[in-house]
């Protein structure tokens, strides 16, 4: 660890996995902080700053969705939930308290590594970084100037509606928007709960982008959930 590395609170009661945790970030060139209950959360949070959050669900002084609406309400730090709550309900809870992110215990240190990294991103272009003009994801190419997108330099043309969900994808690419969120940002606030349009333009989407539409490989499902645009896609073989 050194100066200037990200800090990363990691909120976990259980030491083995903090002591897990804890070597995997300092491995990746991390600065990982650590608290074990909820009380330390708050505290651990204001005091140090970090650029992201680790935070399980089940604390012993409180649970994590609360937890996370209170961060809500003073800092837009990243939080990426890793918990072992792996029912649809306690996902969509979390994201829709303000979490980022969602991983099921267990889950693998490179795609816990590779989240971080897409969090980091987003919350540095939302502090006013560079933003991104063009996202590529394996063979896919959104360009938001442009508004073209292609596959393997191919143009795909793409309905308005369509363009707009998948340019709300790419704009958070490796995290997983909720159906709600994604209803309010492509077709607001009054069709919120109107699910079936997006499998509809979903299934539209992938038409388009995927090379086997039934096993998708860049757009995909979280089941009960919502849908993410995988980051880290390769073109396929």
């Amino acid at each position: 660890m050194s100066v200037g590395d990200p800090v990363v609170l990691i909120v976990e009661d259980e030491q083995p996995l903090r002591r897990f945790l804890r070597a995997a970030l300092t491995g990746a060139g991390l600065a990982p902080v650590e608290a074990a209950t909820a009380a330390e959360a708050r505290s651990l949070a204001a005091l140090n700053n970090p650029e992201v959050i680790l935070l399980d669900l089940g604390l012993p002084d409180g649970d994590g969705i609360p937890l996370t609406r209170e961060l809500r309400e003073w800092t837009q730090v990243p939080i990426i939930v890793i918990s072992a709550r792996g029912h649809e309900a306690d996902k969509v809870a979390a994201l829709d308290a303000g979490a980022d992110d969602y991983l099921t215990k267990p889950f693998g240190v490179e795609e816990l590594l590779a989240r971080i990294r897409v969090a980091l991103r987003h919350a540095r272009q939302a502090d006013g970084g560079p933003t991104e003009t063009v996202v590529a994801c394996g063979p896919l190419s959104i360009d938001f100037a442009r508004r073209e997108v292609t596959i393997n330099g191919d143009a795909v043309h793409l309905t308005p509606i369509e363009y707009r969900l998948l340019a709300a994808l790419a704009r958070h690419a490796g995290l997983v928007l909720t159906h709600r969120q994604l209803l309010r940002e492509v077709w607001g606030l009054a069709h919120a709960e109107r699910t079936h349009y997006l499998r509809v333009y979903m299934a539209q989407l992938r038409r388009k982008i995927e090379t086997d539409p039934a096993r998708p490989r860049l757009l995909l499902t979280e089941l009960g959930v919502g849908y993410r645009l995988r980051a880290d896609a390769t073109p396929p073989s």
